[in-house]
Protein backbone atom coordinates (compact mmCIF):
# COMPACT_ATOMS: atom_id res chain seq x y z
CA UNK A 1 0.00 0.00 0.00
CA UNK A 2 1.39 3.05 -0.98
CA UNK A 3 1.74 6.18 1.71
CA UNK A 4 -1.06 8.36 -0.42
CA UNK A 5 -3.71 5.09 0.28
CA UNK A 6 -2.55 4.49 3.26
CA UNK A 7 -3.19 8.45 4.06
CA UNK A 8 -6.55 8.15 2.50
CA UNK A 9 -7.59 5.13 4.39
CA UNK A 10 -6.84 6.60 7.65
CA UNK A 11 -8.90 9.96 6.54
CA UNK A 12 -11.73 7.38 5.64
CA UNK A 13 -11.68 5.78 8.78
CA UNK A 14 -10.96 9.03 10.96
CA UNK A 15 -14.21 10.62 9.29
CA UNK A 16 -16.62 7.54 9.78
CA UNK A 17 -15.38 7.19 13.27
CA UNK A 18 -16.45 10.69 14.01
CA UNK A 19 -19.83 10.51 11.86
CA UNK A 20 -22.35 7.52 12.84
CA UNK A 21 -25.16 10.02 12.15
CA UNK A 22 -28.11 8.19 10.10
CA UNK A 23 -28.32 9.56 6.69
CA UNK A 24 -32.15 8.62 7.18
CA UNK A 25 -32.70 10.69 10.47
CA UNK A 26 -30.87 13.76 8.56
CA UNK A 27 -33.16 13.86 5.82
CA UNK A 28 -36.16 13.20 7.74
CA UNK A 29 -34.74 16.29 9.85
CA UNK A 30 -33.89 18.73 6.84
CA UNK A 31 -38.01 17.47 5.46
CA UNK A 32 -39.69 17.90 9.21
CA UNK A 33 -37.33 21.52 9.19
CA UNK A 34 -39.00 22.61 5.87
CA UNK A 35 -42.63 20.87 6.91
CA UNK A 36 -42.51 23.11 9.92
CA UNK A 37 -42.28 26.26 8.32
CA UNK A 38 -44.75 25.10 5.61
CA UNK A 39 -47.79 24.12 8.35
CA UNK A 40 -47.12 27.48 9.64
CA UNK A 41 -47.62 29.46 6.90
CA UNK A 42 -50.57 27.34 5.91
CA UNK A 43 -52.10 28.13 9.35
CA UNK A 44 -51.77 31.44 8.65
CA UNK A 45 -54.01 30.90 5.30
CA UNK A 46 -56.66 28.94 7.09
CA UNK A 47 -57.01 31.71 9.84
CA UNK A 48 -57.27 34.53 7.12
CA UNK A 49 -59.49 32.41 5.26
CA UNK A 50 -61.35 31.72 8.34
CA UNK A 51 -61.97 28.02 7.71
CA UNK A 52 -62.58 27.48 11.60
CA UNK A 53 -62.68 28.94 14.93
CA UNK A 54 -59.11 31.00 15.45
CA UNK A 55 -58.39 29.55 18.67
CA UNK A 56 -58.99 25.88 16.64
CA UNK A 57 -56.92 26.95 13.74
CA UNK A 58 -53.98 28.37 15.37
CA UNK A 59 -54.41 25.35 18.21
CA UNK A 60 -53.65 22.98 15.62
CA UNK A 61 -51.30 24.88 13.15
CA UNK A 62 -48.87 25.86 15.41
CA UNK A 63 -48.68 22.59 17.86
CA UNK A 64 -48.29 20.76 14.33
CA UNK A 65 -45.37 22.93 13.42
CA UNK A 66 -43.64 23.29 16.86
CA UNK A 67 -44.19 18.65 16.62
CA UNK A 68 -42.49 19.37 13.26
CA UNK A 69 -39.60 20.95 15.05
CA UNK A 70 -39.29 19.03 17.99
CA UNK A 71 -39.65 15.51 15.99
CA UNK A 72 -36.02 15.13 14.51
CA UNK A 73 -34.71 15.05 18.62
CA UNK A 74 -35.90 11.88 18.63
CA UNK A 75 -36.23 10.52 15.19
CA UNK A 76 -33.85 7.47 15.19
CA UNK A 77 -35.16 6.51 18.56
CA UNK A 78 -38.34 3.96 18.88
CA UNK A 79 -41.09 5.06 17.56
CA UNK A 80 -39.43 8.06 16.64
CA UNK A 81 -40.14 7.27 12.36
CA UNK A 82 -43.93 6.40 12.85
CA UNK A 83 -44.77 9.73 14.99
CA UNK A 84 -43.34 11.20 11.45
CA UNK A 85 -45.13 9.23 9.08
CA UNK A 86 -48.26 10.04 11.88
CA UNK A 87 -47.99 13.87 11.39
CA UNK A 88 -47.84 12.92 7.26
CA UNK A 89 -51.28 11.46 7.66
CA UNK A 90 -52.92 14.53 9.93
CA UNK A 91 -51.42 17.04 7.81
CA UNK A 92 -52.76 15.40 4.57
CA UNK A 93 -56.07 14.61 6.69
CA UNK A 94 -56.21 18.22 7.85
CA UNK A 95 -55.51 19.63 4.08
CA UNK A 96 -58.47 17.32 2.84
CA UNK A 97 -60.76 19.16 5.52
CA UNK A 98 -59.46 21.75 3.92
CA UNK A 99 -60.48 21.67 0.53
CA UNK A 100 -63.82 20.17 1.82
CA UNK A 101 -64.35 23.80 3.93
CA UNK A 102 -63.16 26.12 1.20
CA UNK A 103 -62.12 25.53 -2.61
CA UNK A 104 -58.80 26.95 -2.01
CA UNK A 105 -57.79 23.86 0.34
CA UNK A 106 -56.75 21.88 -3.02
CA UNK A 107 -53.95 23.46 -3.01
CA UNK A 108 -53.21 21.97 0.72
CA UNK A 109 -53.73 18.99 -0.67
CA UNK A 110 -51.15 19.50 -3.03
CA UNK A 111 -48.49 20.79 -0.82
CA UNK A 112 -49.41 17.79 1.74
CA UNK A 113 -48.59 15.21 -0.73
CA UNK A 114 -45.45 16.50 -2.04
CA UNK A 115 -44.20 16.32 1.70
CA UNK A 116 -45.44 13.05 2.02
CA UNK A 117 -43.91 12.29 -0.94
CA UNK A 118 -40.58 13.74 0.27
CA UNK A 119 -40.78 12.17 3.91
CA UNK A 120 -41.38 8.66 1.93
CA UNK A 121 -38.56 9.74 -0.47
CA UNK A 122 -36.10 10.35 2.78
CA UNK A 123 -36.99 7.23 4.89
CA UNK A 124 -36.19 5.28 1.46
CA UNK A 125 -33.53 6.56 0.54
CA UNK A 126 -31.62 7.10 4.34
CA UNK A 127 -32.47 3.74 4.87
CA UNK A 128 -30.66 2.52 1.43
CA UNK A 129 -27.75 4.63 2.09
CA UNK A 130 -27.18 3.61 5.77
CA UNK A 131 -27.50 0.37 4.61
CA UNK A 132 -24.93 0.58 1.42
CA UNK A 133 -22.54 2.57 4.19
CA UNK A 134 -23.05 -0.20 6.84
CA UNK A 135 -22.11 -2.83 3.67
CA UNK A 136 -18.95 -0.81 2.62
CA UNK A 137 -17.30 -0.31 6.51
CA UNK A 138 -18.04 -4.57 6.73
CA UNK A 139 -15.97 -5.11 3.56
CA UNK A 140 -13.07 -2.19 4.33
CA UNK A 141 -13.04 -3.49 8.14
CA UNK A 142 -14.09 -0.07 9.35
CA UNK A 143 -15.37 0.14 13.11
Amino acid sequence: MTENQNDDLIATQASTAKRKVSTQRTLGSMALAFEAFVIFFATLVAFGLKLAPPALVWGFGLGMSVFAILLPAILGKRGGYQLGWALQALALGLSIGLAIANPAGWVCIIISVIFVGLWGWAMVAGFTIDKARAAFEKQQNIH
